[in-house]
């Protein structure tokens, strides 16, 4: 039984690396087309919450609807989300992202200051916003959440001491366990359903030297 639960870790951990390397790069025009405050809190609202109009964007983020519907139509420009064809009418469009992971790490991008300077901004504000989100539930989870949700949620910080390939085992093991948890209930919908955020870092600290 441990010999078979360890060979579907592995392969599981395989098709998470696989899914990985398979990933979009952004090139650098994608890059700066995305590289707006707004157009990054649209991109995550559309990856979170899912498929939405000009004018429900325009009251979530408190912007006109001819704002937002420039923004939309720019991300589209670069294939960065996709009018989705299956809803509303020729007067109301909506607008989705596609399914799939996108990567910011562009080397050629990274070889110029306009691409540099695109990808500081895109990631600044994805963390902004993810750290705005966390600030919220911690400030919310004091009383505005119910038990259920509390106990189903988690803030958790570790720290271990690893080998570069020791670190990239991890990574894939998380990486495996949040596909399964996409894959199964991407589109689940029903009583007390809501959109979850799953967060994951790993990544090495600074070296200060050893003690003496």
């Amino acid at each position: 039984m441990a010999e078979n639960e360890a060979g579907e870790e592995l392969d599981a951990m395989a098709r998470a690396e696989q899914r990985h390397n398979e990933d979009r790069i952004l090139d650098s025009g994608a890059l700066r087309a995305l590289a707006h405050p707004l157009r990054v809190k649209i991109y995550d609202i559309l990856s979170q919450y899912g498929p939405q109009t000009a004018s429900l964007l325009a009251e979530k983020l408190g912007e006109s609807s001819g704002s937002t519907s420039y923004h939309l139509r720019a991300l589209a420009k670069h294939d960065l989300i996709r009018e989705a064809t299956d809803r509303g009418t020729g007067r109301e469009r909506w607008w989705e992202r596609p399914v799939g992971g996108v990567s910011f790490a562009n080397p050629d991008a990274m070889n110029t200051p306009a691409g540099r300077a695109a990808t500081q901004v895109v990631m600044n504000e994805f963390l902004r916003n993810r750290n705005d989100q966390l600030l919220d539930f911690v400030n919310r989870g004091i009383g505005g959440e119910d038990t259920m949700w509390q106990e189903g949620s988690l803030i958790s910080t570790a720290s271990a001491r690893l080998t570069p390939a020791q670190s990239k085992e991890l990574t894939l093991k998380i990486m495996a366990l949040i596909d399964e948890a996409v894959d199964n209930y991407r589109n689940q919908t029903g009583e007390n359903v809501r959109p979850v955020t799953i967060r994951a870092d790993v990544f090495p600290l600074p070296t200060l030297g050893e003690p003496s």
